[in-house]
């Protein structure tokens, strides 16, 4: 068992009760113990398109071989 655990809360508004699956239970249906609500587990969210890590940007060279500025 990896350990991992997910906790929520209970959406019945009337029991608000915070809940502990493990994480293997992440897209199942499970039941509140105090009420008997079913709650639906989360996937877990995946990184949006795009928002990744850029790569480091790469510094300007100084040797470009442009001539110096004449003043």
């Amino acid at each position: 068992m990896s350990g991992q655990v997910i906790r929520l809360i209970c959406p019945n508004l009337t029991c608000r009760t915070i809940l502990s699956v493990p994480a293997g239970a992440r897209g199942k249906d499970v039941r509140c113990r105090a009420c008997g609500a079913k709650v639906r587990i989360p996937m877990p969210k995946a990184p949006k398109p795009g928002v990744a890590e850029e790569p480091a940007a790469q510094p300007q060279s100084t040797s470009d071989n442009t001539p110096p500025a004449k003043a």
